[in-house]
């Protein structure tokens, strides 16, 4: 089944995302590739993530199988590093949103670890409406970096979104996902 970003409303309907919307995300194993092709991704992961009780467990605890798979550098909000912590998952990063917002969209910026501006940008865990900002942001500021929302919801300024799902769905999109890049 192929949707096109045209007939997938966003979540807040009220919002006008432009002419250019993500591409919806059908099937999970579209992230898992773009993963691997990517040379250099971040996920950024929202407080939102420590409360969203799925079926088989926290989101949190879906964002660290994918970033455990992925090989994927971590950037904490909130009060999200302490979620990461009692868990045993040292994030490489932790920062406001908003900074980490404005430094993907920095030219000059060279990474966390200072090897150069990131490709492929991940965001799970954060209010709609400030994701939606976040992702507004960086598709107007950003010369190359392509980013995908893992949310439950669609995100018109992502590059990358999966429409509005049901929990359900969703938690079996994020499982595909974490099969898709192999458990470790």
């Amino acid at each position: 089944m192929t949707r096109s970003s045209k007939s997938i409303e966003p979540w807040q309907t009220a919002e006008i995302a432009g002419p250019k919307r993500a591409q919806v995300v059908v099937k999970p194993e579209v992230v898992s590739a773009l993963l691997r092709r990517a040379e250099k991704p971040i996920l950024i992961v929202g407080h939102e993530a420590a409360e969203i009780q799925l079926k088989k467990g926290k989101l949190v605890d879906y964002i660290i199988r994918v970033a455990e798979n992925a090989r994927i550098p971590v950037v904490a909000t909130a009060h999200m590093q302490g979620e990461f912590l009692g868990r045993g998952f040292l994030v490489d990063s932790w920062m406001p949103v908003v900074d980490i917002a404005n430094r993907l969209t920095d030219r000059d910026w060279r990474g966390l670890d200072g090897k150069g501006p990131y490709d492929l940008a991940l965001f799970v865990g954060l209010p709609y409406y400030v994701e939606w900002l976040i992702l507004s942001g960086i598709k107007h500021f950003s010369d190359d970096l392509k980013t995908v929302s893992l949310g439950k919801h669609y995100q018109p300024h992502a590059s990358w979104s999966f429409p509005n799902l049901s929990d359900d769905d969703w938690e079996e999109n994020l499982e595909a996902i974490v099969r898709e890049l192999g458990e470790r």
